[in-house]
């Protein structure tokens, strides 16, 4: 997404949380969405008005919504007497503490909006243990709100540092709008060169100290570097908390000291007591250093990241993003190559303990509700600690492998001071693409917008490829039907060719067993006919029969037998001609009788079969 299009946006929720009071980013990036980011529509849906006016209202109290993380820790020791330096630190004394009195510049009154509304920003602006507050548009400028102090501090401009601004020192002509701001701020005013006013008994005792200068030695042990700063006598604790919240950009709400005296208190002096050699009395110090977060030369990657996702909760709590157990590799399985609808982009957290941003990024942008929200929905989020030179260069291995070298060069440009990272990773048909690399020093709604932006780069892409998706499955479902339909039509055509098969070896087998028959039939015909008595001539002298039977074809056959021949050679002679009695019953014609059932014993006299006689073969049923 281009820059322009991500500063509009920004403008535009800035704007529709100023007029609408509603501090949730994730619920006020709803409802834009909701309307297209059309401001007025969006504003008008949340508060409908009559006449397009919007009225503002904002309270006299304004709370610190800072980018600073838990408390950083930090120790003071030893500070030692020394000559003043060339440019001495700020200074401010204790004054009794007075009741804030909020300051409100001119605004004009409401009116119909056309393009943009102005904002209304509200700071909080603390000198001296006193508390003011400033109300004004955003079209103002810095000098604009010392103008306001300078009535109601009665410190003159020119003598006059406001402190506490996130993107460090502003001159006095930068306009607010230019610093995008939230709607509530915290700042503070320094004035190196006007002597604090205290009471009798306090302003003796800091006249003789004012004119000496003591080295205060204060380690950060979470950066890992000790500071010698000089400060004045006079200076107090509260004083030098201030200094130290402008070099570290650490508030002071959230730092931890150790080594001042049990009965010092943020109003105490820096020199309130000493020796006789004139020594600092608050000399203890403490020598304690936090855990790594990923061990050194760790074998497993998953068991590095259990580690660190230990060390995460331990430091900034359990409110954090899902942090992926897994090597990289897993990482980029899980969300580059499912399905189209499951993937998501891939977010590298990259920690280096060496950074002073690290502890505001972690406890801040991490651990903020809206920022585990959305990612843990449209993130697969996996870290590494580049803090030791051996974690650094395995990560950088890693990255070369699975993202090409040119990522693992981006990293390698990146100091030590712009960590920790946020990678933005899109995995693509041919390669994974980096989208975004979103250095420490950003804020809250500004981490939001980049992973916004990314996401529309992603869902765009996302939704080309579940049409793709969609197309080759359906691509793949014709071809499933057209390979189920020609596997079934040749399970048929080998049914069918298999019945052909048993059909034809049944004809076959049956052809056989006819012949086999038929050739049995016929060794028997010719055994009968062979074994039948020879036709007895007329001139024997012997009763002869002569019998005449009609086959089933219609054609007679004839022959003529002894009076005294069985009925067993009449039925083996009509055997003899294809007509086994076991399939052919032999009748008479008038009466009717079947002679096949008589005593084959018999003679063709006793079976009435003499002299002669017509007789028809018939079918058994």
């Amino acid at each position: 997404m281009a820059s322009d299009s991500n500063m509009d946006r920004e403008m535009i929720l800035a704007d529709f949380q100023a007029c609408t009071g509603i501090d949730n980013i994730a619920e006020a990036i709803t409802l834009l969405e909701l309307n297209n980011w059309d401001l007025v529509a969006a504003i008008n849906g949340v508060i409908p008005q009559e006449n397009g006016i919007l009225q503002s209202n904002f309270s006299s109290e304004a709370s610190q919504t800072g980018p600073y993380g838990p408390h950083s820790q930090s120790e003071a020791t030893a500070p030692v007497p020394s000559a003043p330096p060339s440019s001495a630190s700020a200074s401010a004394s204790s004054s009794p503490p007075s009741s804030s009195s909020p300051a409100f510049c001119p605004v004009q009154p409401s009116r119909h909006i056309v393009e943009r509304q102005s904002r209304m920003l509200s700071f909080r602006v603390e000198y001296r243990q006193r508390s003011t507050e400033v109300v004004l548009e955003d079209a103002s400028t810095v000098g604009d709100i010392k103008s306001i102090l300078e009535t109601e501090l009665q410190v003159p401009v020119s003598k006059m540092q406001l402190k506490g601004w996130k993107s460090g020192d502003v001159s006095d002509s930068t306009v607010l709008q230019s610093l995008h701001l939230p709607k509530n701020n915290s700042l503070y005013v320094l004035t190196p060169d006007i002597a604090p006013s205290a009471s009798t008994s306090q302003s003796s005792a800091q006249q003789g100290l004012s004119s000496q200068n003591y080295l205060l030695v204060i380690s950060h042990r979470e950066a890992q570097r000790d500071y010698s700063l000089h400060f004045p006598a006079s200076k107090t604790i509260q004083e030098v908390k201030r200094n130290i919240s402008d070099l570290t950009n650490i508030p002071v709400r959230h730092q931890q000291w150790d080594g001042w005296p049990a009965s010092a208190s943020d109003d105490s002096l820096v020199m309130s007591g000493k020796s006789r050699e004139n020594r600092p009395l608050w000399e203890g110090s403490s020598s304690c250093r936090k855990s790594p977060m990923m061990p050194e030369n760790s074998e497993n990657e998953g068991d590095a990241l259990l580690h660190f996702t230990a060390e995460f909760s331990r430091r900034y709590g359990d409110c954090h993003p899902v942090f992926y157990i897994g090597s990289l590799e897993a990482a980029s399985q899980e969300a580059f190559y499912g399905k189209a609808r499951d993937r998501k982009l891939l977010a590298i957290y990259l920690h280096n303990d060496e950074s002073v941003l690290s502890n505001v990024f972690c406890s801040q942008m991490m651990c903020a509700d809206s920022i585990v929200s959305y990612l843990s929905q449209n993130f697969i989020t996996w870290a590494w600690d580049v803090t030791k030179e051996a974690n650094k260069a395995r990560l950088l291995t890693m990255c070369t492998r699975h993202f090409g070298s040119v990522v693992a060069q981006t990293i390698r440009t990146y100091k030590t001071d712009q960590f920790p990272l946020l990678l933005i990773v899109m995995g693509k048909r041919t390669s994974n693409e980096v989208l975004n690399v979103i250095q420490g020093n950003t804020t809250v709604d500004e981490l939001m917008m980049r992973l916004m932006g990314a996401m529309e780069i992603f869902t765009a892409q996302q939704q080309e490829d579940i049409k793709d998706e969609d197309e080759r499955e359906a691509r793949e479902m014709v071809k499933r039907e057209q390979d189920e339909a020609y596997r079934l039509s040749l399970e048929a055509d080998r049914k069918k060719r298999e019945a052909q098969e048993r059909e034809e070896a049944e004809q076959v087998r049956q052809e056989r067993i006819r012949k086999e028959q038929e050739e049995e039939r016929e060794a028997i015909r010719l055994s009968l006919e062979q074994a039948l008595p020879p036709e007895p001539k007329e001139e024997g002298g012997e009763p002869i029969s002569k019998l005449r039977i009609r086959t089933p074809s219609g054609k007679f056959l004839e022959r003529q037998f002894l009076g005294s021949c069985k009925l067993q050679v009449l039925f083996d002679f009509v055997a003899s001609k294809g007509y086994p009695s076991d399939e052919f019953k032999l009748l008479t014609t008038f009466p009717r009788r079947n002679i096949t059932q008589i005593d084959p014993a018999w003679s063709l006299v006793e079976a009435k079969l003499f002299p002669q006689e017509t007789l028809f073969l018939e079918a058994k049923e």
